[in-house]
């Protein structure tokens, strides 16, 4: 299954505020996401990982989410590239035991 738009911070910062401005107009959240384009689960998400971030702090979170991600990505080669090296050092001292 596709999964859906990818909206910048910016946007859905921008799409929080029309949501608020909406409900603040006694429209209701069905009525508010169709609005949007995006469905009550998203909405709700949203709003509880962008609600009172300004656009520069949604944006620096983003951003080290991202670097985050990266990083843990790096620390798993690591650790393979070491747990090859390790086992490739065990046998090379096991052809040197049976030598002797």
């Amino acid at each position: 299954m596709p999964r859906g738009k990818k909206f910048t911070a910016e946007q859905i910062i921008g799409k929080l505020r029309e949501a608020e401005v909406g409900l603040a107009q006694g429209k209701t959240v069905p009525e508010v996401v169709r609005k949007l384009g995006v469905t009550e689960q998203t909405y709700e998400r949203w709003k509880r990982e962008y609600g009172g971030l300004r656009t520069d702090q949604a944006k620096r979170l983003k951003d080290l989410e991202k670097e985050n991600a990266r990083l843990k990505r790096l620390l798993a080669d690591a650790e393979l590239d070491k747990a090859i090296l390790r086992e490739a050092a065990s046998g090379c001292r096991r052809r040197a035991q049976l030598n002797f």
